[in-house]
């Protein structure tokens, strides 16, 4: 009667691996869901029913920037999940135990990675001179508003957080 290595352990196990392998990936996918919106038309729900104050303004300048992605702990933990299950597969005993950390090691690097990339959205910044004379520069997500120079354009500003809108 075998104990380790029984044809019913493998499968278990095997069960168990593919089952973590299906939750990490999910996990993983579910991070490009969980970025919030930076363009001039996303608000948080907790900005919803707020006073904020409104600037008028003529553009002055326009250029492409990248917004970086997000660096959760999901991405890591997902990436460290198939990583270590992926390097059990390898060897035995001692062998075995070193190819499992280093395929989580390995794969939690990659995760932060694909997480960094999938999140990382194209963005614009806008330098507006405010009637006032005051010029500002504000980046948010490019939404496709094609601001263009000398267009007149409003600042909508609260606690920290500006938007450029027509």
């Amino acid at each position: 009667m075998r104990v380790n290595g029984s044809k019913t352990g493998s499968k278990t196990g095997s069960k168990t691996q593919r089952l973590a392998l299906v939750a990490a990936l999910v996990a993983a996918l579910g991070v490009t869901g969980c970025a919030s919106g930076l363009g001039g038309g996303a608000y948080e729900r907790g900005e919803a029913r707020r006073t904020m104050v409104v600037q008028y303004g003529t553009v002055e300048a326009v250029r492409a920037v990248k917004l970086e992605g997000t660096k959760t702990p999901v991405g890591p933990l997902a990436g460290a999940a198939v990583g270590g299950i992926a390097g059990s597969g390898v060897g035995g005993g001692r062998g075995q135990a070193i190819a499992t950390v280093i395929g989580a090691v390995a794969g939690g690097l990659a995760g932060a990675a694909v997480e960094e990339g999938a999140t990382r959205q194209p963005g614009v910044e806008v330098t507006v001179r405010l009637e006032n004379g005051q010029v500002l520069a504000v980046v948010q997500e490019d939404g496709g508003e094609n601001f263009r120079l000398g267009e007149r354009v409003r600042l909508v500003r609260d606690a920290g957080t500006t938007r450029v809108t027509r």
